[in-house]
């Protein structure tokens, strides 16, 4: 299943990835549609193998949908990150004003949105 390769940590198939990191392969799959996640290699007999990066940038985007980051959010930082030319004032602007939006609650048109009891949103994480 999982292999060591250059001494930089082992590779993993998605279900393995996906019981390390705690999520369902499905999210993991869904991440590698939208673009979050880039499409892993593959070994001689086809199966995807995820290294260490790979692992680390999964572990990064759970994290912070845990923090209530969106999805656009989330690849607006990948962004930064991937292409290098970032500093640490643009990530912490982006991280600033969603604390804002945390600390304001959700709105519509401007205006604060009750949330209803009882409504539920899907978790990414295996229910134990």
């Amino acid at each position: 299943m999982a292999r060591k390769i250059e001494e930089r940590g082992e590779l993993l198939t998605r279900g393995a990835l996906a019981g390390r990191a705690g999520c369902n392969i499905e999210t993991i799959r869904y991440y590698e549609q939208i673009g979050l996640l880039p499409a892993p290699p593959r070994s001689q007999g086809g199966h995807r193998l995820y290294g260490p990066d790979l692992v680390k940038r999964l572990t990064f985007v759970l994290r912070s949908r845990d923090l209530g980051f969106t999805l656009e959010e989330i690849r607006e930082l990948l962004r930064m990150v991937d292409g290098g030319n970032y500093t640490c004032a643009q990530v912490e602007a982006l991280a600033r004003a969603h604390a804002s939006d945390i600390r304001r609650g959700p709105r519509r048109h401007g205006r604060p949105v009750q949330r209803r009891q009882g409504a539920e949103v899907p978790d990414h994480r295996r229910a134990f």
